[in-house]
């Protein structure tokens, strides 16, 4: 048998002071017989005891786990239902044979019927008979796509009557990932209607305030340019009109001449005439005279259709044209007017040709060189350079200023409206905004950044036309 003291006794759980508590729990029992005499039997009853407060404590624990999730199931079906409620689009909730499992109040409202009387009921009995194929075609689409959005269909209101509703509808899963339903949500096509008509509205109003604003900056620049324009006029002009009066007065000479032949004067004496009124010298001086007053006249009248492309409130149709001349009218414009000398480099390839709108190019480049100038203001020698380049099916048009360049905060809000870092009164900060959609109407795009060696370089890409050059 053994010294008792020496018998293992089996393990006990950390409960301090149990076995003291749980012999005590046999004595009152009466029990320590049940299982054999003496302190083995009642080591076998404690042992019982301790294993059922065991399975006693995690029924406890599972239960409060329980309470828990349920408390957090409750909240959670609590939010869906509030939900449900407050949604202004109708809503339904399908099982996997198409029937309504739930609905919402906005649901309810529109049939006139409860959620009790709808449930179990196909969803296309709450739509016109005429849509009963469209709405199958919905939902199957919607099992096999996963969602099927902006169906057009009528459900039946409280009175039978057809209400044209949008629908979306979407495939919903169980926790395993199998097809478990669908839900569909709609909203009233004529309220639809009203926000794409509101928006239409609007949309139209800012075209519209957005063609007045860039015409009132044409016409705002053209103020500024006047001066420049002029100087460009003045000089084709003053050409014809010097060459006008020598023709006129190689007129007189020749009437005289004419006249004298009609009466007779021949011989010595006509030839001395010819001679006096240096008739072989008109002769000779004449055609390069009308040349170079149909030149003057031809460079007046485009610098008046400059003028009017700049001018016009109106979308002007893309042509292919040099790009150089437009270049170079439109820094002469700008440079007329400058307080102080400045010099601009071109390096343009003759017979490099756009295809783009010559009035946008020439309002784009009129802006662009005058933010140039400005950004050089104060500066003895200012430098400004345009080069172009081919890129491809584009044109790389840059002009860059020997300037501070273009500080870091500045760079994204460059072509914001109304951005500007001049001071109050010298600009309203829309040229580079109207400069950068006009490229973008066309095809184009402006780009800025700065120059590794110091100023600021804004890029025109333009849609390249035909080459004219040799």
């Amino acid at each position: 048998m053994g010294n008792r003291s020496d018998r293992k006794r089996p393990p006990m759980l950390k409960q301090p002071a149990r076995p003291e508590d749980s012999r005590s729990l046999v004595a009152r029992a009466g029990v320590a017989g049940a299982l054999g005499d003496g302190e083995a039997g009642e080591d076998a009853w404690i042992e019982v005891i301790q294993k059922m407060d065991a399975v006693y404590a995690e029924l406890v624990e599972n239960q409060v786990e329980l309470e828990a999730k349920n408390a957090a199931l409750e909240e959670a079906q609590a939010l869906m239902a509030s939900v449900f409620a407050s949604m202004a689009d109708v809503l339904a909730v399908c099982d996997r044979g198409n029937r309504i499992a739930r609905v919402n109040r906005a649901l309810e409202a529109v049939t006139g019927r409860h959620e009790a009387s709808l449930s179990g009921e196909p969803f296309a009995s709450l739509f016109a008979t005429e849509n009963a194929a469209a709405v199958d075609d919905m939902l199957a689409r919607a099992r096999e796509d996963g969602a099927v959005t902006d169906c057009e269909l009528s459900l039946r209101d409280t009175a039978g009557a057809p209400s044209p509703f949008v629908m979306n509808c979407s495939a919903r899963f169980d926790h395993k990932g199998r097809f478990a339903g669908v839900v569909v949500v709609g909203r009233p096509l004529g309220e639809l209607r009203r926000a794409y008509k509101s928006l239409n509205a609007a949309h139209r109003e800012l075209q519209e305030a957005q063609q007045h604003l860039i015409f009132s900056e044409k016409m705002a620049a053209l103020g500024r340019l006047v001066a420049g324009v002029a100087h460009e006029l003045n000089n084709p002009i003053s050409f014809v009109f010097a060459n006008m009066h020598a023709l006129k007065k190689y007129g007189l000479r020749i009437r005289t001449y004419l006249e004298a032949m009609n009466d007779g004067v021949s011989g010595d004496a006509l030839a001395a005439l010819r001679k006096e009124l240096k008739i072989d010298r008109i002769l000779a001086d004449i055609e390069p005279l009308l040349d170079g007053t149909l030149e003057g006249a031809t460079r007046a009248s485009e610098i008046v259709q400059d003028l009017r492309r700049f001018s016009a409130n109106q979308t002007e149709t893309p042509e292919d044209f040099e790009l150089l001349r437009v270049v170079q009218t439109a820094a002469n414009w700008v440079v007329k007017i400058a307080r102080s000398r400045q010099d601009v480099a071109i390096h343009v390839p003759e017979g490099l040709s756009v295809h783009a709108p010559r009035g946008a190019i020439h309002q784009i480049l009129v802006n662009l060189i005058q933010n140039a100038l400005d950004a050089m203001d104060g500066d003895p020698h200012p430098l400004i350079e345009i080069d172009a380049t081919e890129d491809g099916g584009f044109v790389a048009l840059r002009v860059r200023d020997h300037g501070p360049g273009i500080a870091p905060d500045g760079m994204q809000k460059l072509f914001e409206p109304f951005f500007t870092t001049k001071p109050v009164g010298k600009g309203l900060g829309l040229g580079l905004y109207l400069s950068f959609g006009l490229a973008q109407d066309f095809g184009g795009r402006l780009a800025a950044a700065n120059h590794e060696s110091g100023g600021a370089v804004f890029t025109l890409s333009l849609p390249k036309g035909a080459w004219h050059g040799a």
